[in-house]
């Protein structure tokens, strides 16, 4: 922590200005079970990011089981921390969350109020100085979780409540412009999907893969297309080596590639012809948890050479019959998670595609000018959701910037003398 603080500023704990520090419990410990209706129950999955509760998929206990947990009962202004799982995620605890109890993964911070603004807190958890307290406690267990001790020990800095007051004001207004962008960005997402359905589904049965009722023509995939597994990262090659870059399921994301973390293969240079990627070709993910089995983006060639493994699959499609784009659309589509779903061979929660499988894929095939249309219709709300995503990922990078200046004092924010008189 800073040994220069301000004038006026201080160090505590989160002991040092809460009365309590605990956690919430399982209800099936005290052999309770959830119910449809009653008294909402919050997990981990309900502190959203942007620090916010989010009730669109609570879980419910009946009032007796409120009563037992009677320690982990909310009050309005109380601090939650996740301290595990999605470890340090943060929210404050309003009168429309009420009455609410929470599970064993979430701790309750309850404050002083006249001694820190709670809103302040919480962006004090969010705060790169605390983050590092975070995985300094975390250093060399093999499970990642904070205790109760960890919780409460953690140090912030402690301004005036007048300067306290006008901080959280200024990142709480961060906050809302990060929040409309962040809505913004999910109508977007919800038009295009209800554009795909009428463009790319209209007329078609999800439970029947047939041909379209519309007048347009289907076939499978493997006849408009050449289907190519991957390379095995331990595939036992011999020869003249080359260690080149190669995409893998975490890069392939839901109509666009995350290249910001990027892995190498050694691969033998005559098989590299074989497995590199050639510019439009639509990567398409074998599987992993039910939301990434069939997961798929279209390569631009932006790396070169780059070849991908064997849990990818590259369609390389027939382009005077299907064009990559639509086929990447068809593919996200409903219609074609159906497809990947009623064919999926699951094991526990996870879910994996084979080759055969993909091959069969029952493409619709509108003439190539029908294609280009419905491409441009979809990708013009792909280039304003891109704009928007850049925009909040602009206005997060500022609110880290505006934290990390205005939590620890390295810039002051102007309050009236008079305010600070009466602090």
């Amino acid at each position: 922590m800073n040994n220069l603080l301000p004038a006026g500023w201080s160090e505590c704990s989160l002991n040092d200005v809460s009365s309590v520090v605990t956690k919430g419990t399982t209800p099936t410990t005290s052999g309770a079970s959830y119910t449809q209706y009653g008294i909402k129950f919050i997990r981990v999955e309900n502190i959203s990011k942007d620090g916010h509760i989010d009730e669109s998929d609570l879980k419910f206990i009946d009032h007796k089981t409120h009563q037992l947990l009677k320690r982990s009962q909310l009050h309005a202004g109380d601090l939650l921390v996740s301290i595990a799982g999605a470890i340090g995620r943060s929210a404050i605890v309003k009168e429309n969350n009420l009455p609410a109890n929470i599970n064993q993964a979430i701790g309750i911070v309850r404050l002083h109020n006249h001694e820190v603004i709670p809103e302040f807190v919480r962006f004090s958890i969010e705060s790169p100085y605390i983050a590092k307290q975070i995985n300094d406690s975390q250093a060399g267990n093999a499970q990642i979780n904070l205790n109760l001790a960890q919780l409460g020990g953690l140090k912030l800095y402690r301004p005036p409540l007048p300067e306290q007051k006008k901080i959280a004001a200024i990142l709480s207004s961060v906050d809302e412009v990060v929040e409309k962008t962040r809505s913004q960005i999910d109508k977007l997402k919800d038009l295009k999907t209800g554009m795909m359905q009428e463009l790319l589904t209209k007329g078609i049965g999800h439970t029947e893969f047939k041909e379209s009722p519309v007048g347009w023509d289907c076939a499978l995939l493997e006849e408009v297309a050449t289907i190519q597994t991957g390379i095995a990262k331990n595939s036992n090659s011999k020869g003249d080596m080359i260690n080149v870059p190669y995409l893998r399921v975490a890069n392939v994301q839901d109509g666009y590639l995350d290249l910001t973390e990027i892995k190498y293969i050694e691969i033998d240079k005559g098989r590299l012809s074989r497995f590199s990627l050639q510019t439009d070709d639509v990567l398409v993910n074998e599987g992993g948890d039910f939301d990434k089995i069939g997961r798929g983006a279209i390569w631009k060639g932006l790396i070169s050479p780059c070849v991908h493994q064997n849990h990818v699959f590259v369609v390389r499609t027939m382009k005077d019959q299907l064009l990559p784009e639509f086929f990447n659309y068809l593919s996200g589509s409903q219609y074609g998670k159906n497809y990947y779903l009623s064919c999926a061979k699951q094991t526990t929660n996870l879910a994996s595609l084979n080759s055969s499988q993909l091959k069969m894929f029952p493409v619709l095939l509108p003439s190539i000018a029908e294609q280009e249309c419905i491409c441009r219709t979809l990708g013009a709300i792909d280039d304003k959701q891109r704009l928007l995503e850049e925009k909040l990922a602009g206005k997060i990078n500022i609110k880290k910037a505006l934290m990390q200046d205005l939590l620890t004092g390295k810039v002051r924010v102007n309050v009236d003398t008079r305010e600070l008189a009466d602090a």
